[in-house]
């Protein structure tokens, strides 16, 4: 299984923010972005300071995919 963030990068387009306005909000760096744009494993406290940021929940911003085989 992989997680797939793409939940967040709607919620932001809902919420109109930028990927900038919410390492602000949360206090993420530019690689943790990074990171969850390509779908790399992130720990459950950065997790946790963006669902603080947007007062959401994890299932928000994530959902767990089966990989690609192949």
């Amino acid at each position: 299984m992989a997680a797939s963030y793409k939940k967040l990068w709607k919620l932001l387009i809902d919420k109109d923010m930028k990927k900038k306005d919410l390492e602000e909000l949360a206090g993420i760096s530019h690689y943790t972005i990074n990171k969850l744009n390509h779908g790399a494993n992130v720990t459950t406290d950065i997790l946790e300071k963006i669902c603080d940021a947007l007062d959401c929940t994890m299932d928000d911003i994530m959902e767990f995919v089966p990989e690609k085989k192949g």
